[in-house]
C-alpha cells in the first residue's frame, strides 16, 4: 500500500517532469549520449579476457592487431559521449533554472500583501536563489547516477554472469542490506534538508535586516546582538551540514563493507574454482576487474539517495511557493471613467490573529473630485482605511464601491491604474532619477513629461545639480538622496501618473517648510477633479480639506468640513488645539 509520503514524492516526480518535457528532445540525446559513454566500461572489461588468454597464454600476437583499435575506439567514444552529455545536461539545467525562477518571481510579486506581512524576506529570496539551483542539481545528479552507472552496473553483472554465473550470485546477497541502509539515509537526509532550507532562509533574512537597517544598528550599537545572532545561525548550519556529512560518511562506509564482504567470498570460491581450472586466467582477471570496477558505480549509487532527497526537500518548498494563491482578482469590469465617487458601506476589518477589528463598520461616500481628510492618533486605522482601496487587503465585512460598482468587481489592474500613491515611506528603486518617476510608465512618457512631473514637485532644483542630472544613480531606495529629496521623487512619480484617485500619506513630512509650500501648491493643483484621500498629522495642511473623518482605535468618531468640526468641539477640536497651542 502506498504511503502518505510516497504519494507526496510521485506528485513532485510528476510535476518535475512537467517542466522537463518540454526539452524532450535534448534530455533524449542526454540520455543516450550518458548510456553510450557508461557502456564503455563493461565493454573494456570483456577485452580482458582475450587480452589475457590469447596475448599473453596463448601468445597470439594477431590479437593485439584488433585489440588496440578496439581500445582506442572505445575511449575515443566515451570522451565524445561525454563532452556531448555535459553541453546537453548544463543546456537542461540552465533553461530549468531560468524557467523556474521567472515562475517563482511572477507568483511573488503577485502574492497578496498579506503573504509579505507573515513571512521572511529572506526565506522567499532563498526559494528564488538557492532551492531552484537543489532542484536542478539534485535532479540531473540522480538522472546522471541512475543512468550512466546503472548501465555500467547492469552491463558488469552481465559480463560477471556470462563469465561464472555461480560467483555473480554471491555478489546479489548484498542488495537487501544495501536497500535497509539506503531507506534509512533517504528518510534522515529529507529531513535534514529541510531543516538546512529553514535555516538559509533565516541567514538571508539576518544578513537582509543588517544591511537595510545598518544605521539603527550603528545608532543603538546594535553590532553585538547581530553578531549574535548571526552565530547562532551559522552555527546551526554547522551542525546540520555536520549531521549530513556523517549521515553520508556512515551510509558509505557501510555499504562499502557489505560490498567487501561479499568481495571477499567472491575472491575465495574464484580462486578455488581456478585451482580446479573450472576458470581461466582470462575469466579470473575479468571477473576480479569487473568486481572492483562495481565499486564506485556502487558507492555513487548509494549516495544517490541523499542528493535526492535534497532536491525534494527543495521540489517542496519551491512548488509549495508556486501553489501559494495569488491575489483574487476576478473582477470583470474596466474603470473608463476619470471622476471617481467612492464609497464606504459598513467596512470593516481585522488583522488575521488579531484580537479586535482594526476598522469597525466605517461608512462615508467621497464625491467626484472632493478631498477627504483624515486624522487621528496613530493607530487609529487610518493607513488600514486607505490600504483597502487599491485591495492590498479585502474587507472583513461591508463593502467599498467606486461609481457605485463594487470594488471586487473591478479588475485589479484597472482598479490600480485609477490610483496614485505617496507614502510617508517613501519607496524608490536602484535606478536612475528619470526611471523612478517614470516607474511603470516608462514606455508611454517622454523626458519633457518626466522633467515636467519633477518641476511640479519642487525636485527639478537639486536635480539640476546633480552632475548626470535625470540619468543620476540614487542607490538602494534613494540612499544617495535625502529624505526631502526622496519624497519629491515621490511626489513627483504620482504627478507624472496623473490618476483619477490620489492617496497622500503623510506626503509632505519630509520637507522643509519653503519645499512644503512649493509641493503642496503643486498637490493642490494635482487634486482639482480627482478624488483624494489625505492622511495628516500636521492639520495645516488639511485646512482646506472638502471632508475631514476623525477616527480613533478603529472607528469613524467625527466627520465633516474644518470649520464644523472645530464647532462641534470635540476630538478634532482637542487635537487642533494640542497642535497649535490653543487653550
Amino acid at each position: 500500500m502506498t504511503t502518505e509520503h510516497e504519494l507526496k514524492s510521485a506528485t513532485l516526480y510528476r510535476r518535475l517532469w512537467h517542466y522537463l518535457r518540454r526539452y524532450l528532445g535534448v534530455f533524449c540525446i542526454s540520455l543516450t549520449a550518458m548510456a553510450l559513454a557508461a557502456a564503455t566500461e563493461p565493454l573494456f572489461v570483456t577485452l580482458m579476457k582475450p587480452l589475457l588468454d590469447e596475448a599473453f597464454v596463448n601468445k597470439n600476437l594477431d590479437t593485439m592487431l584488433w585489440m588496440a583499435p578496439a581500445i582506442l575506439g572505445l575511449f575515443l567514444l566515451r570522451g565524445v559521449m561525454s563532452i556531448i552529455n555535459e553541453y546537453t545536461s548544463s543546456w537542461l539545467t540552465g533553461h530549468l533554472v531560468q524557467t523556474l525562477r521567472q515562475e517563482l518571481f511572477a507568483r511573488l510579486i503577485r502574492l497578496p500583501v498579506s503573504y509579505y506581512e507573515n513571512n521572511t524576506l529572506g526565506r522567499m529570496i532563498s526559494r528564488i536563489t538557492s532551492d531552484v539551483n537543489q532542484i536542478t542539481d539534485a535532479g540531473f545528479n540522480v538522472i546522471t547516477v541512475t543512468v550512466r552507472d546503472g548501465v555500467v552496473i547492469v552491463g558488469l553483472f552481465g559480463v560477471l554472469l556470462l563469465t561464472d554465473w555461480q560467483l555473480t550470485l554471491i555478489c546479489f546477497t548484498v542488495f537487501p542490506a544495501v536497500v535497509l541502509c539506503i531507506q534509512y539515509v533517504r528518510n534522515r537526509m529529507r529531513r535534514l534538508s529541510r531543516e538546512s532550507q529553514k535555516q538559509m532562509g533565516q541567514l538571508q533574512q539576518i544578513l537582509h535586516e543588517s544591511i537595510v537597517c545598518q544605521r539603527v544598528v550603528k545608532i543603538f550599537n546594535g553590532a553585538p546582538f547581530e553578531e549574535q545572532r548571526f552565530a547562532r545561525c551559522a552555527k546551526d548550519i554547522r551542525h546540520n551540514n555536520i549531521k549530513q556529512n556523517v549521515t553520508r560518511s556512515v551510509s558509505t562506509a557501510l555499504t562499502q563493507f557489505i560490498i567487501a564482504i561479499a568481495l571477499c567470498a567472491v575472491l575465495y570460491f574464484a580462486v578455488m574454482r581456478a585451482s580446479q581450472n573450472a576458470i581461466t586466467a582470462g575469466d579470473f582477471v575479468k571477473f576480479v576487474m569487473g568486481m572492483l570496477m562495481i565499486f564506485a558505480p556502487m558507492k555513487r549509487i548509494t549516495n544517490i539517495s541523499q542528493s535526492l532527497q535534497r532536491g525534494l526537500a527543495a521540489a517542496e518548498s519551491v512548488f509549495s511557493f508556486l501553489d501559494e494563491h495569488q491575489e483574487p482578482d476576478t473582477g470583470t469590469h474596466v474603470l473608463k471613467s476619470n471622476a471617481i465617487t467612492l464609497a464606504f458601506d459598513r467596512v470593516s476589518f481585522r488583522y488575521p490573529n488579531a484580537p479586535q477589528d482594526a476598522l469597525q463598520e466605517i461608512s462615508l461616500t467621497v464625491n467626484a473630485g472632493e478631498t477627504l481628510a483624515l486624522v487621528g492618533q496613530s493607530g487609529s486605522g487610518k493607513t488600514t482605511l486607505v490600504g483597502l482601496i487599491p485591495r492590498f487587503h479585502l474587507p472583513s465585512s461591508g463593502n467599498i464601491y467606486i461609481n457605485d460598482i463594487p470594488i471586487g468587481e473591478i479588475t485589479l489592474a484597472s482598479l490600480r491604474d485609477h490610483i496614485a500613491l505617496v507614502s510617508q515611506d517613501v519607496v524608490l528603486f536602484n535606478d536612475t532619477i528619470a526611471a523612478n518617476i517614470a516607474y511603470g510608465t516608462a514606455a508611454s512618457v517622454t523626458p519633457d513629461a518626466i522633467e515636467n512631473a519633477a518641476r511640479a514637485a519642487n525636485a527639478l532644483e537639486f536635480i539640476d545639480a546633480l552632475p548626470e542630472r535625470f540619468d543620476t544613480l540614487i542607490g538602494e531606495n534613494g540612499v544617495r538622496l535625502s529624505g526631502g529629496q526622496r519624497q519629491r521623487l515621490a511626489i513627483a512619480r504620482a504627478l507624472l501618473k496623473n490618476a483619477p484617485i490620489l492617496i497622500l500619506d503623510e506626503a509632505t513630512s519630509a520637507l522643509d517648510t519653503q519645499s512644503e509650500r512649493s509641493v503642496q501648491s503643486a498637490l493642490d493643483h494635482l487634486m482639482k477633479n480627482r478624488t483624494t484621500i489625505v492622511i495628516a498629522h500636521r492639520l495645516s495642511t488639511i485646512e482646506n480639506a472638502d471632508k475631514i473623518a476623525v477616527m480613533r482605535e478603529g472607528e469613524l468618531v467625527e466627520f465633516g468640513t474644518h470649520q464644523d468640526l472645530l464647532q462641534k468641539n470635540g476630538v478634532y477640536a482637542t487635537l487642533h488645539r494640542l497642535q497649535f497651542g490653543k487653550n
